[in-house]
């Protein structure tokens, strides 16, 4: 078992996160907005606190196994851009100050190559709407996670589609990429939200990157 922080434990992605961790049987600290979002079960705390408080993220990190990040400021933000670049760099380092060993982060697929040379974020394909949050956290990732050295973490991009097969899919399989978008034989980049958290904590679990970016699609 280990124990873990989750921010953004009631988000999209973190909540998918979060069912993995339980039904696994680890124990979380969810550090969310609003605690009453995050259902009452056993090995569960849901703690309200900012990610701009680096001393209050921190304490709660402390002694736990990993901090696993699911931070997003929020897709209708009019700010995302620049929350996402303020508030990442915040998040790696209270992690390092609680000096826990792990640092898992939900990453994006923009950064991914789709040929070489050309990053999926580059090439038009995306949604206007998106661009805010995949180039932050792209450029997030790119000029500041890159360097980081004095923390294990990770960086996991998803496929180009993250989403639903049918509410509670979970398939139990995936494939597992450096820094190219992966596809299917149809030329299909997608991945459930279930099979994408499943993939987190089996590296929480068994640790095969570090200091990385990896992917994961069908």
């Amino acid at each position: 078992m280990k124990n873990v922080v989750l921010i953004g434990a009631t988000g999209y992605v973190g909540s998918a996160i979060l069912n993995e961790l339980v039904n696994r049987g680890h124990k979380v600290t969810a550090v969310v907005r609003d605690p009453d979002k995050v259902a009452v079960r056993e090995g569960v705390e849901a703690v309200k606190e900012d990610v701009t408080n680096v001393e209050g993220i921190a304490k709660l990190a402390k002694g736990k196994d990993a901090v696993i990040s699911a931070y997003n400021p929020g897709w209708a933000n009019p700010r995302q851009y620049e929350e996402t670049l303020e508030n990442y760099p915040l998040i790696v380092e209270a992690a390092k100050r609680a000096g826990v060993e792990r640092l898992l982060i939900v990453g994006g697929a923009g950064t991914l190559f789709v040929k070489p040379g050309l990053r999926l974020m580059d090439t038009g394909a995306l949604p206007e709407a998106w661009m805010p949050g995949v180039k932050s956290l792209g450029e997030f990732y790119l000029n500041t996670l890159t360097k980081e050295e004095n923390i294990d973490w990770i960086f996991l991009s998803p496929a180009a589609n993250l989403g639903n097969l049918q509410p509670g899919t979970r398939t139990g399989k995936y494939r597992v990429g450096k820094d190219e978008l992966l596809v299917d034989e149809k030329g299909d980049s997608f991945i459930s939200v279930e099979d994408y958290a499943m993939a987190m904590v089996d590296e929480l679990e068994t640790p095969k990157h570090h200091k990385e970016r990896f992917t994961v699609a069908y």
